[in-house]
C-alpha cells in the first residue's frame, strides 16, 4: 500500500486528508455521512479505487475537525475547497457519495474552477422530510449513546436486506468502538442535512456531471438522482444512470462502480 495521510492547516481549523496514486489528472473523493471517521479505513479506500492509481492522484478529505456546535452543508463546502485550494488543488475531477455528494454540488456551483468534472453518488440536491425522518432517528440514537442500535439501523438504510445479514455482526462489533466524541461529531453532522435545498442552486453548474443512484435506495428513495436530473436540466453535458437491487452504499458494493467512475473520469 502507498497511501499517505495528511492534515492541511486553513485559516482557523484542521483537516484530515488521505492520498494515494502518482497521476497527471487528479481525483478528488468527498465521503458521505459516517459514525467514524473514513480516514481510519485509508487502507481498505485506496484497494477500493485502485483503477485510479496509475493515472490520477486520488485525494480523499474528511470533514474539518473540531466541528463548530452548528455546521452547514455549505461551510463544509467552503471548508473542503479551502483545504484543496491550500493544497494547490484545482480543476479536479470531484467525486462524492450521499452527504459528499451535496459538498461537492456547491463546490462546483460556488468554485468552479476546482472542478473540471463531476459525479454524484446515492445523493440529493434536496433533503424532504420524508428523507430526514431516518436520519432524526439516527440523531435520536446518538444523542442517547445507543452505540449498536445506531450502526445497525444505519446498516438496514445503507445496505441491501441480503448485505445487511451478511454484516449485521460485524456491524455489531464496530459499534462496541465507537466514542462519546464520535456520536458528538455524527449528531453535528446529520443535523446539517435538516432543510438542505440546493435545487436552485445547482442550476449553475456548467462542467459534465454523472449521476448515479440506485431504484432501491431506501435512504432517499428512488427518485433522489432523478431530481438533479431535473434540476440540472438544462446542463448538456448532464448524465444520469441508476443501478437496481444494491441500496443507498451501492457506491462501495455494485462491482463495477469504481471502473464506470474511470471510464467516465478519464474521458473528461
Amino acid at each position: 500500500m502507498s497511501f499517505k495521510t495528511g492534515k492541511v492547516a486553513v485559516n482557523d481549523f484542521e483537516m484530515q486528508y488521505l492520498r494515494f496514486g502518482e497521476g497527471e489528472k487528479t481525483l478528488v473523493i468527498l465521503p458521505g455521512l459516517s459514525v467514524q471517521s473514513v480516514i481510519t479505513s485509508a487502507a481498505l479506500i485506496e484497494k477500493q479505487y485502485e483503477v485510479f492509481k496509475e493515472e490520477f492522484t486520488v485525494y480523499l478529505f474528511d470533514r474539518r475537525e473540531n466541528l463548530p456546535e452548528s455546521y452547514s452543508i455549505n461551510a463544509m463546502a467552503s471548508d473542503t475547497a479551502e483545504a484543496m485550494t491550500a493544497l494547490g488543488i484545482e480543476n479536479a475531477c470531484v467525486f462524492g457519495t450521499s452527504q459528499g455528494g451535496m459538498i461537492a454540488m456547491l463546490i462546483a456551483a460556488e468554485y468552479p474552477k476546482l472542478v473540471s468534472a463531476l459525479a454524484l453518488g446515492s445523493t440529493a440536491c434536496k433533503m424532504e422530510n420524508s428523507r430526514f425522518a431516518a436520519v432524526e432517528k439516527w440523531i435520536a440514537f446518538a444523542k442517547e449513546g445507543k452505540r449498536e442500535e445506531l450502526y445497525l439501523s444505519f446498516g438496514e438504510l445503507l445496505y441491501s436486506e441480503e448485505l445487511f445479514n451478511k454484516y449485521e455482526g460485524a456491524l455489531r462489533q464496530i459499534s462496541k468502538t465507537v466514542t462519546e466524541s464520535d456520536l458528538k461529531r455524527f449528531v453535528i453532522l446529520a443535523s446539517a442535512l435538516k432543510d438542505f435545498d440546493i435545487s436552485e442552486k445547482v442550476k449553475s453548474i456548467k462542467c459534465p456531471v454523472l449521476a448515479i443512484g440506485d431504484i432501491s435506495d431506501a435512504l432517499l428513495g428512488d427518485r433522489a438522482a432523478d431530481d438533479i436530473a431535473a434540476a440540472m436540466k438544462n446542463n448538456q453535458l448532464f448524465e444520469l444512470y441508476n443501478y437496481d437491487g444494491f441500496g443507498h452504499a451501492v457506491y462501495d458494493v455494485a462491482p463495477d462502480y469504481q471502473k464506470r467512475l474511470y471510464d467516465y473520469f478519464i474521458s473528461k
